[in-house]
């Protein structure tokens, strides 16, 4: 069944395409100290707002710090957060859903009217809300995004969960006398395992999405710490003559996000049992 799975991931090329262009951002993320040719808070006034060129590969901003180096940085926030506050939506969902499904009754009644409310608001305003009276920092935009991103995830769960509760396996683990967390996390998890991946690699993506977003509204991660949203801030007041402050983040939200999203739909279609190639 691997080899079967390895061999559709090759075969599908935007999957390819995606996990390609995480590898290698992440790599530059983590390796970033060795790489860039500048610190990303050193100042130079004298060389403030320059266009690409050979000493700055990406120009500089209003402040004269290299855009290449802060990008760079800016790369290990946005992977972090979306890792990070993922984690905790999925881990959190996961655990909903499942209890929701193999419980049903009032249990189920309960959390899914819970999940209902919630979803009745847009997840970004309810972020905007909820960050609006916590300071703006990285660990709070984490933790505020992964506790309101859940409520997909935990309906999906769920679903899957009531449609395998009732297979014979589970039967048979019940007259066994299993535990019903042994049911749960041995029998029921692996098998509602491969949409749980695909959600949470489409997650990353939509929260860099959010952060990014977050750090434009100033609400997010704040300066001299570089993240691709706040440079975008800066790149808006002089848009109309130091273009690059602009492109260059919005190219990297825009690749990053397409990349997860690639690899989340090219998941989908490997791990669909459905699928003919």
């Amino acid at each position: 069944m691997l080899k079967l799975y390895i061999k559709r991931f090759i075969q599908n090329k935007f999957a390819l395409w995606g996990i390609s262009f995480i590898f290698i951002l992440s790599s530059l993320a983590l390796f970033s100290p060795f790489i860039v040719p500048y610190a990303p808070l050193e100042q130079n006034l004298l060389e403030r707002l320059q266009s690409p060129s050979i000493l700055h590969l990406l120009g500089t901003d209003d402040l004269g710090r290299d855009l290449f180096s802060r990008l760079i940085y800016g790369s290990r926030i946005s992977l972090t957060v979306g890792f990070v506050a993922v984690s905790i939506a999925t881990l959190f969902g996961t655990f909903i859903g499942l209890v929701s499904g193999y419980f049903g009754k009032w249990i189920d009644s309960t959390l899914m009217r819970i999940v209902d409310i919630l979803l009745c608001f847009p997840t970004f305003f309810l972020i905007l809300m909820v960050i609006a009276f916590l300071e703006p920092n990285i660990l709070n935009v984490m933790i505020v995004i992964g506790f309101t991103s859940w409520t997909g995830l935990a309906r999906l769960v769920r679903g899957e969960t009531l449609s395998f509760k009732e297979r014979e396996f589970i039967l048979a683990a019940k007259s066994l006398g299993l535990s019903t967390p042994k049911i749960l996390f041995f029998h029921l998890l692996p098998n509602v395992s491969a949409p749980i991946l695909v959600s949470a690699t489409l997650g990353v993506g939509n929260a860099i999405l959010i952060e990014s977003s977050l750090s434009f509204l100033g609400l997010g991660v704040q300066p001299p710490i570089p993240s691709w949203g706040n440079i975008l801030t800066t790149g808006k007041d002089y848009i109309h003559f130091a273009w690059w402050l602009s492109l260059f983040p919005g190219l990297c939200i825009l690749f990053t996000v397409l990349a997860f999203n690639l690899l989340g739909e090219g998941l989908r279609d490997i791990l669909d049992p459905r699928s003919q190639n």
